[in-house]
């Protein structure tokens, strides 16, 4: 296990955990660029906008669910003492009351920021937008629904992070509801979905001992496996069939090469998954990375090009 930060802004910096940020910025942007494809135009505002919220989503997602988690966490600390990562709380690098009362003010702000937001840009649905994405995570992991300790979860976390949040972004963006644009989320949908399963399986025992139902502890880590990869097709296959939904030509061509290097990706995953075992942690780490850096690597790909087109139709 790697050595615990000591001044209280590392502990801090630690607990926000910015590597994880990723997940959230890319549908951001992805977001973002759909709604100045759709428009032509971009608004200064509606950028400022999708980063305050998303940054303070982020903080309020890592840090309730580690709120959330801390006995599941505790019970893997000592089954697993010297296994995986730090964790904020059973490790004792911040208190679980500092948690909660940060997680909780992060998402007060998101909420306060997209209801400002909504009256100064004269989007009408999106404070409602903002406070049903922080309803999702609190679905997620907080009482009384706690989807990821009943089943269901990774299903939340792809609606979640794959479809509302980049969705919220692009009606920030451009004030539409709806549009061919959109065509391109189910597809990034479908991989965040391997992602969220994949999430699952350096939990694998701790979740099974502590009854949190995830699918891999109840289907086992090879099943895990199988579901992430299968996602990750899914994902490539239906950008594919989005190539014939989305009526810009350079949005077709980027669905197509975003395809192509999704499965190159899922080729290199494939090849490494018997390799994956359950108490191969290392082996593990190397399985996200490669599937974090397939996912994000195509969302901004498909964003630059989509804002590109659309700085384009505005010129």
């Amino acid at each position: 296990m790697a050595a615990l930060p000591s001044s209280a802004i590392a502990r801090w910096a630690f607990a926000i955990k910015p590597a994880s940020f990723p997940k959230l910025m890319v549908p951001m942007l992805l977001g973002q660029a759909i709604g100045v494809a759709a428009t032509g135009s971009i608004s200064p505002a509606a950028v400022a906008f999708g980063v305050v919220f998303t940054v303070l989503d982020g903080i309020f997602i890592v840090f309730l669910n580690d709120w959330a988690d801390r006995d599941i966490d505790a019970l893997k600390r000592r089954l697993l003492p010297h296994a995986g990562s730090p964790k904020t709380i059973p490790d004792r690098i911040l208190p679980a009351t500092h948690l909660l009362i940060a997680g909780a003010a992060a998402g007060a702000g998101a909420v306060l920021a997209s209801f400002a937001t909504a009256q100064w840009l004269e989007r009408p649905l999106l404070g409602w937008a903002g406070l049903v994405c922080l309803g999702v995570f609190a679905a997620y992991s907080l009482p009384p629904l706690r989807l990821n300790y009943r089943g269901g979860g990774e299903l939340l976390e792809a609606l979640g992070v794959g479809l509302l949040l980049p969705w919220v972004n692009a009606y920030a963006q451009s004030c539409r509801v709806a549009g061919p644009e959109l065509w391109l989320l189910p597809g990034y949908a479908l991989l965040s979905l391997g992602s969220a399963v994949a999430s699952g399986l350096s939990d694998e025992v701790s979740d099974r001992a502590g009854g949190k139902r995830t699918l891999v502890a109840l289907l086992g880590n090879a099943a895990g496996r199988r579901v992430t990869e299968a996602a990750m097709l899914a994902g490539a296959g239906a950008w594919l069939v989005s190539v014939w939904l989305v009526p810009a030509l350079a949005t077709r061509v980027a669905l197509v090469f975003a395809a192509l290097s999704v499965f190159h990706a899922w080729r290199r995953v494939r090849r490494a998954s018997p390799l994956v075992t359950t108490y191969a942690f290392a082996e593990q780490a190397a399985y996200k990375a490669a599937l974090h850096r397939a996912i994000w690597g195509a969302g901004v790909a498909l964003g630059a090009v989509e804002l590109l087109y659309g700085l384009a139709r505005g010129t």
